[in-house]
């Protein structure tokens, strides 16, 4: 039996990058690409604040290609929704039978149910690999297995924003707060993958500045080494 195609939503953190390798490994799936959601106006991913070309990077060293659903700032749900259809629509073309998408996510059903009814209005299916792993076992795995990530944004509502920037090791996780998830599920911290066993080559990543906006979340730039822009 031929295995399933099937397009991963990337958001260029460690639960997307697990639930890669847990696609991978499975023979019922076969990975054709990477489906990332791009703020257009200030060239980098939305939530995170990754720079593009470091997405870009990822995508190679990943070895898969990338469908961009491309957004303008500001933007309404509706655009968002309109510009996922529409990038669904690329990747059937590209991939005759692709009908799955598969997330990270860990627990939060009120997520997972609006993925499921986003893809079903295109008669698309939501998969997900890594639903109701024991989020403390999944970081540790991470860490022990290699993988390497850097904290990109913190809600300090949640966390300090000293966390900002740090690696996403066993040091980390031995210090994060009672209450904080180890995996950052309720959003108290988003992560930017960037080396480990699932990379060709780890990316050269320069650390840049932090800053706070919307007087709530701490986001800290990374550039790719020899990135001469530096905006």
């Amino acid at each position: 039996m031929n295995p399933t195609p099937i397009l991963l939503a990337w958001s260029g953190g460690k639960d997307c990058l697990m639930a890669l390798q847990r696609l991978q490994a499975d023979p019922q799936w076969h990975l054709v690409g990477l489906l990332t959601t791009v703020n257009r106006t200030y060239g980098r991913i939305a939530m995170h604040g990754v720079r593009h070309d470091i997405l870009l990077a990822q995508a190679t060293e990943l070895g898969l290609p990338l469908i961009e659903v491309g957004m303008d700032w500001p933007g309404s749900n509706e655009a968002y929704e309109a510009a996922h259809a529409a990038a669904l629509q690329e990747a059937e073309q590209r991939w005759p039978g692709l009908r799955h998408c598969a997330f990270g996510d860990l627990f939060l059903e009120d997520v997972r149910d609006y993925r499921i009814r986003q893809l079903g209005r295109a008669d698309w299916h939501a998969v997900f690999p890594l639903w109701g792993e024991d989020t403390a076992a999944l970081a540790r795995r991470f860490a022990r297995e290699g993988h390497r990530a850097h904290l990109c944004c913190v809600d300090t509502q949640q966390l300090d924003a000293s966390y900002c920037g740090r690696e996403f090791d066993n040091t980390l996780l031995d210090t994060l707060p009672a209450g904080v998830d180890p995996c950052g599920e309720r959003g108290e911290f988003h992560t930017l993958s960037f080396g480990g066993p699932m990379f060709r080559r780890p990316l050269d990543l320069l650390r840049g500045e932090s800053v706070l906006r919307d007087d709530r979340f701490q986001f800290t730039d990374f550039l790719l080494a020899g990135d001469a822009t530096h905006n």
